[in-house]
C-alpha cells in the first residue's frame, strides 16, 4: 500500500514542472486572445519602411507576421516606398538625390528610375518574402486599376510654389482592386506609384501619405507606420520618452514641432484616424516582430493615435 502510493507521489511530484515550462507559451496565446477577437475580419494597412526594408532578418520576420495576421483573421495591406533603394539606384546612374520640404524632387529621368525600383525591386522582393508562406502576397502600384490618382504637388517654400517634378498629390483612392484582392484572402502589395489626374504623367507619392489615404478609403481598422524611432518622442532631443497615446487635436498641435521626417508619418496618422480609421500606430521596424507586439499584447509598442472623442479605455 505504501509502496503504491510513494510511486504515485513520485509520479506527481514531476507534473507542476512540465506544466510550468509550458504556461509561457499559453500565457501569450491567452494575451492575444481579446486582441484576435477585436481585429478579426477588420482590414490593417501597414506602411513598410526605414530600416525594416534593408536588414535581411527584419523583411524576414515583417513577413511573418503579415502572413501571421491574415492567418489569424485579419486583412492586412501593405504599402511601401522605398528611400535607400531609390537614392542607391540613382547615385548608379550619376543622378543627384535632391530633396525640398522634405520631399525628393523628382525629374522624368528620376520618376523612370523610381517606378523601376519600386515596382521591379522593392515590391518583387517584399511579395517573395510573403510567399515564401503560402500564395498570399499580389504586387501592385497605385497606377493599376486607377488605384491612387494624383495631380502635380508644389510644395510652398518661403511663402512661394515651387516645382519638385513628379511628385504626386492625392486627388482620388479606388480601392476596388484591393477589395477584390482581400475578399479572395490575397494580401496586397502596394508601391507608391500614382496615375496623373491630368497630363498623362506618372507620378511618385509619399508612401506614409498613400498609406493613409488607402487606409482611410478602406475604412481600416488600424494604420501602422514603421520606421526608425520608437514612436513620438514627448520632449526630443531633450527626452527619450516615447508618448504612447494621443489625439488627433493633441498631434494636431505638436505638427509644428516635429522634425521634417516625422511630419508625413504623422499627419497621415493624423488623416487617416479623422477618416474613419480607429487607430494608427507609428512603431519601431527595428524590432522584429513589431507588428505583433503593437496588436496583440496588452502593453503595446510606440505611439498610437486615435480620434478626438475616443476614451483612453479599451484602446490598445
Amino acid at each position: 500500500m505504501s509502496d503504491s502510493t510513494d510511486s504515485t507521489d513520485s509520479t506527481d511530484s514531476t507534473q507542476p514542472t512540465r506544466k510550468h515550462k509550458a504556461l509561457p507559451k499559453a500565457q501569450i496565446l491567452i494575451e492575444a486572445l481579446p486582441w484576435l477577437t477585436r481585429h478579426n475580419g477588420k482590414t490593417v494597412v501597414i506602411k513598410f519602411g526605414g530600416n525594416a526594408m534593408i536588414d535581411d532578418d527584419l523583411k524576414a520576420a515583417f513577413a511573418q507576421d503579415v502572413v501571421f495576421l491574415r492567418h489569424a483573421g485579419l486583412k492586412p495591406v501593405v504599402v511601401h516606398g522605398g528611400g535607400p533603394q531609390i537614392s542607391a539606384a540613382l547615385d548608379r546612374h550619376g543622378l543627384v538625390s535632391e530633396f525640398k520640404a522634405g520631399l525628393r524632387v523628382t525629374t522624368p529621368e528620376a520618376m523612370d528610375i523610381v517606378r523601376m525600383v519600386l515596382a521591379g525591386q522593392v515590391q518583387r522582393e517584399l511579395v517573395g518574402l510573403l510567399n515564401e508562406h503560402g500564395p498570399f502576397a499580389v504586387g501592385m502600384t497605385g497606377e493599376d486599376a486607377h488605384t491612387i490618382t494624383a495631380t502635380q504637388h508644389r510644395p510652398v517654400i518661403a511663402g512661394e510654389q515651387v516645382d519638385i517634378g513628379r511628385v504626386g498629390e492625392i486627388t482620388a483612392i479606388d480601392t476596388g482592386a484591393i477589395e477584390a484582392l482581400l475578399e479572395d484572402g490575397r494580401i496586397p502589395v502596394i508601391s507608391s506609384i500614382a496615375r496623373s489626374e491630368d497630363d498623362g504623367h506618372v507620378y511618385n507619392v509619399n508612401a506614409d501619405t498613400a498609406a493613409a489615404a488607402l487606409a482611410a478609403a478602406l475604412g481600416a481598422e488600424t494604420l501602422m507606420v514603421l520606421t526608425d524611432v520608437e514612436g513620438l518622442y514627448e520632449d526630443w532631443p531633450n527626452s527619450d520618452e516615447v508618448i504612447s497615446r494621443l489625439t488627433a487635436s493633441q498631434l494636431e498641435k505638436l505638427l509644428p514641432e516635429l522634425s521634417s521626417g516625422m511630419v508625413p508619418k504623422m499627419r497621415g496618422c493624423l488623416h487617416a484616424v479623422r477618416n474613419g480609421v480607429t487607430t494608427a500606430r507609428v512603431i519601431d521596424g527595428r524590432v522584429q516582430h513589431s507588428i505583433l507586439l503593437e496588436i496583440f499584447t496588452d502593453e503595446g509598442i510606440g505611439t498610437m493615435v486615435v480620434p478626438d472623442e475616443h476614451t483612453a479605455q479599451g484602446e490598445s
